[in-house]
C-alpha cells in the first residue's frame, strides 16, 4: 500500500525527512502532471512513493517495493514519460544524500530505480490494455445501440406506412410498384392482388402520364427533395380520381437514387369536406337556415352597383323567448326556434332570403320589393303563423314577434348603416308594445340618435371636465331669505351646448355611467358646500340634490356619502337628499333600509315631486322624511288659469300633506302670486325660474357674501 506523507512506520523516526524529500519532488514533476491532483494530495502519494524507495534501497533482496511504487504512480494518473523522467533523475539525485545513507548504497539505488521504471512500464501496460478492452466494449454498445435504433424506426415507419390515412406508395424507378399501404387500395378502389405488378404510369390517367415523366425527371436533375403535383388517377371502376400527389426521391448511402415514394391525398375528398365546412360556417346549424355572416355577405352584394334598384330589410326579434328556455328547457326552445323558421321559410322562402341572425332573431332580405304594403303583409302574415302554438305534451307553446322594417333605394347605400337602422326600427316596435311590426322613420331616428350619442360620451365628457353643478336657490315664501340651494348637473357639451343631463337619466342608465355620473355631482356639490359652511357656520344653505334610482342601488351608498362629507368638511345636517315619490315605490326593503340609516347620520331625507304617484301613508311614514317637495302636476292649481277643479285637487293635496307634520316646498314657482297663494296653504319654501336662473358655484358665495 502507499502511504501517505509524513506516516512514519514503528520504529522509523524518517517522517519529516519523507515530507520534506516529497515536496522537493512535486516541485520537479509538478509541471509534467496532467492529472487532476491537488499539490498536498500529490505530495502525500510522493511521501507515500518515497518510503517505498527508501525501504527498497536500505535492504537487500527484490525490490517488490520499488516495483509497487512505479505501478501506483500510472494507477494515480502520472503517467506521462516526462513525470516518469524527471522523477528517476530526482530521485538518483537526492535519494541518498537526503536521508544520510552510505555510498556503497549507490549500485542499489540503480536496482531500485530500474524496479520504479519496471514497475512504471507495467502499470502502464495494464492500463494501456484496459483502456483498449473499454474501448472496445464501447464501439460494442454503440454498434448495437445503433442497429435496435434502425430496427426501431423500421418498424415505426412500417407502422405509419400501413396504417396511415393518406395513401402511400412506393415504386422503383423504373416505375414498377414495390408496395402500397391501405389507405392507397382504399382511395383507388382495389384489391393488393389486383394491384401486383403493376406501374404507376398504368395508375396515371392517359392525359396525365407525359407530367408524371416529368416530375420524376425533375427529381433526378435539379437535386429536389420533392415535388408536388395535381393528377387524375385511374379508380378500380375506371373512373379518374384526382389526388395531390408529393413524390420523394430516396437515395443510397452513396447518393445513387434508389427508388421513389409517393403520398397522395384525395382531392375530391378534401373538396367536399370543405364544401360541407363552407356550409356549416355559412348556415344555422338548428334551423338549418343561412346565419348572419351569409346574410351580411347578401347584404353587401345587394348594395352594390350590380345589385337591385331597392330592397327590403324586415328583422323578426322574437318576445320574451327567454322565458320559453327557463321554463321548459334549451331543448323546448330550439323545437321552438324550428318551427319558428318553418313559418317564416313558408311565407319568405319564394320571395326573399331569410337567414337566422342572432340568437332569436331571423333577417329577410327581399330584392326589389313590389313597394311598402306588400312588405308589410308579409311581415303581418309571418306574425299570424309565429302565433300558432308548438305543442310540447300538454302546453301550447306560442311565441309573438317584434318586427322592424326598412325599405329604401340599394344601390349605394351602406350594409352596416342599414342593419343599424333596422335594429333601431326592431326596438321601436318593442318600446311600442311588441307583437307588431314597425317602419323605418329617418326623422325620429335623427331625433333619437343625438341623446343616444349625448348618452354614450358621457364618459368622454367627465374626463374632458366638460361637466359642471349649478345650483338652484331655495327661498322662504314669507321673506324671501334664503334656505337651500338645489344642485343641478350641467353639461357645456362641445357641439351641442348646455345640457341637462336628468333628460338623459334613463339612456344613461342605460349605458351603465348613472351610477359614477351621480357620484361625480355628489362629491362636487360637497366640496362647494363644504366650503361655504367653513366660511359662514350655521348660516350657510342648506344642500340639497336629487337621489337617483341607480345611486339607491348602491350597496355602498350609506358609506360613500360619509366618506364625502368627512372629505368636504360639510356636516351630515348640512345635506338633504330628495328622493323621488315615484322611485319610492320601486324600492326594496334593504335599500329603504339604507336610507334610514342616512338620516341616522344626520342626512337629510325629502320626498320629492309629492303627488305624481299613489302611495299610502303608511309607506311614507317608513321614511324618516324631513320635508315634502311639490312639482309638476299638483303645481297646476296655483297657477293663474287653474280650473276650479285644478284648485280644489291642489288645495286637498297639500292639506293631506300637512296632516304629516313635514316641511312643505314647491318647485316650479314663475309668479309672486302663486308665492302668495302656496304661503296661504302652508308652503314654507318655493323655487323656480321667479328667483332667476341657477347659479354657480361662485355666483352662490357671492350672495352668501352679501347676506
Amino acid at each position: 500500500m502507499v502511504e501517505e506523507a509524513g506516516a512514519a512506520r514503528p520504529g522509523d523516526e524518517s517522517g519529516d525527512d519523507r515530507g520534506e524529500f516529497a515536496r522537493r519532488w512535486a516541485a520537479t514533476i509538478g509541471s509534467t502532471v496532467v492529472a487532476d491532483l491537488r499539490r498536498p494530495r500529490l505530495e502525500a502519494l510522493l511521501a507515500g512513493f518515497t518510503t517505498d524507495l527508501h525501504t527498497a534501497l536500505r535492504h537487500d533482496g527484490p525490490a517488490t517495493a520499488a516495483q509497487r511504487a512505479g505501478r501506483a504512480m500510472v494507477e494515480h494518473g502520472l503517467r506521462s514519460a516526462s513525470t516518469l523522467e524527471r522523477s528517476l533523475a530526482f530521485v538518483g539525485d537526492h535519494l541518498l544524500d537526503h536521508f544520510g545513507l552510505p555510498a556503497d548504497r549507490a549500485k542499489r539505488l540503480m536496482g531500485v530505480l530500474a524496479a520504479f521504471a519496471a514497475g512504471f512500464a507495467d502499470g502502464l501496460r495494464v492500463h494501456t490494455l484496459d483502456e483498449q478492452e473499454q474501448s472496445q466494449t464501447r464501439a460494442l454498445r454503440l454498434t448495437r445501440s445503433a442497429e435496435a435504433k434502425l430496427r426501431a424506426s423500421e418498424a415505426k415507419f412500417r407502422a405509419v406506412f400501413r396504417t396511415s390515412p393518406a395513401a402511400i406508395a412506393v415504386t422503383g424507378l423504373g416505375g414498377e410498384l414495390l408496395d402500397c399501404n391501405t389507405a392507397m387500395l382504399d382511395m383507388l378502389g382495389r384489391g393488393a392482388e389486383e394491384l401486383a405488378g403493376t406501374t404507376s404510369r398504368a395508375l396515371v390517367h392517359p392525359d396525365d402520364q407525359a407530367a408524371l415523366t416529368r416530375l420524376a425527371e425533375r427529381l433526378r436533375t435539379d437535386d429536389r427533395d420533392q415535388v408536388h403535383a395535381e393528377l387524375r388517377l385511374l379508380g378500380g371502376d375506371g373512373e379518374p380520381v384526382t389526388a395531390l400527389v408529393s413524390i420523394a426521391l430516396v437515395r443510397d448511402d452513396e447518393d445513387e437514387p434508389a427508388y421513389y415514394v409517393a403520398v397522395l391525398e384525395d382531392l375530391d375528398e378534401v373538396r367536399a369536406l370543405q364544401a360541407r365546412l363552407l356550409h356549416q360556417s355559412l348556415h344555422d346549424v338548428q334551423t338549418g337556415l343561412a346565419n348572419r355572416g351569409q346574410f351580411v355577405g347578401w347584404l353587401e352584394n345587394a348594395v352594390g352597383t350590380r345589385g337591385p334598384a331597392a330592397l327590403a330589410l324586415v328583422v323578426f326579434d322574437l318576445d320574451g323567448f327567454r322565458v320559453v328556455n327557463d321554463a321548459f328547457g334549451h331543448e323546448v326552445g330550439n323545437r321552438v326556434l324550428s318551427a319558428a323558421a318553418a313559418h317564416l321559410r313558408s311565407v319568405f322562402g319564394e320571395v326573399g332570403q331569410l337567414a337566422r341572425i342572432g340568437p332569436d332573431e331571423f333577417g329577410v332580405l327581399i330584392r326589389d320589393p313590389v313597394d311598402v304594403p306588400a312588405v308589410v303583409t308579409y311581415a303581418e302574415e309571418a306574425l299570424d303563423l309565429l302565433a300558432e302554438p308548438v305543442w310540447v305534451e300538454e302546453d301550447g307553446i306560442g311565441v309573438t314577434a317584434s318586427v322592424g322594417i326598412v325599405v329604401r333605394a340599394a344601390r349605394g347605400a351602406d350594409a352596416t348603416e342599414l342593419m343599424r337602422c333596422v335594429d333601431v326600427t326592431v326596438r321601436w316596435a318593442k318600446e311600442d308594445g311588441k307583437a307588431q311590426w314597425a317602419l323605418y322613420d329617418p326623422e325620429r331616428d335623427r331625433r333619437e340618435r343625438t341623446p343616444m350619442r349625448l348618452a354614450a360620451s358621457v364618459a368622454g365628457g367627465l374626463e374632458q371636465g366638460d361637466f359642471r353643478v349649478d345650483y338652484e336657490p331655495v327661498r322662504s315664501s314669507a321673506d324671501r331669505s334664503l334656505l337651500a340651494v338645489e344642485a343641478r348637473l350641467r353639461w357645456e357639451h362641445p357641439a351641442e351646448g348646455p345640457v341637462d343631463p336628468l333628460e338623459l337619466g334613463p339612456l344613461v342608465a342605460g349605458t351603465g355611467m348613472a351610477a359614477r355620473l351621480g357620484a361625480w355631482a355628489l362629491e362636487q356639490a360637497c366640496h362647494d358646500a363644504g366650503r361655504w359652511h367653513a366660511e359662514l357656520g350655521a348660516a350657510a344653505p342648506v344642500l340639497t340634490m336629487n337621489l337617483t334610482a341607480r345611486q339607491c342601488q348602491e350597496p355602498e351608498l350609506v358609506a360613500e356619502v360619509r366618506r364625502v362629507l368627512r372629505e368636504s368638511g360639510l356636516p351630515a345636517s348640512g345635506l338633504r337628499l330628495e328622493l323621488d315619490e315615484v322611485l319610492l315605490g320601486r324600492l326594496g326593503e334593504e335599500q329603504l333600509e339604507e336610507l334610514a340609516i342616512l338620516t341616522e347620520h344626520g342626512v337629510g331625507l325629502a320626498l320629492d315631486r309629492v303627488g305624481n304617484a299613489n302611495h299610502g301613508i303608511d309607506r311614507l311614514r317608513r321614511l324618516p322624511l324631513c320635508g315634502l317637495k311639490f312639482e309638476g302636476a299638483p303645481m297646476r292649481g296655483i297657477t293663474a288659469d287653474a280650473t276650479p277643479m285644478d284648485e280644489d285637487a291642489t288645495a286637498a293635496l297639500l292639506s293631506w300633506a300637512r296632516t304629516l307634520g313635514l316641511p312643505l316646498h314647491a318647485a316650479g314657482v314663475r309668479t309672486e302670486d302663486e308665492v302668495a297663494r302656496l304661503a296661504g296653504l302652508g308652503v314654507s319654501g318655493v323655487q323656480g325660474p321667479l328667483f332667476g336662473e341657477p347659479l354657480s358655484a361662485d355666483g352662490v358665495a357671492a350672495i352668501l357674501g352679501k347676506s
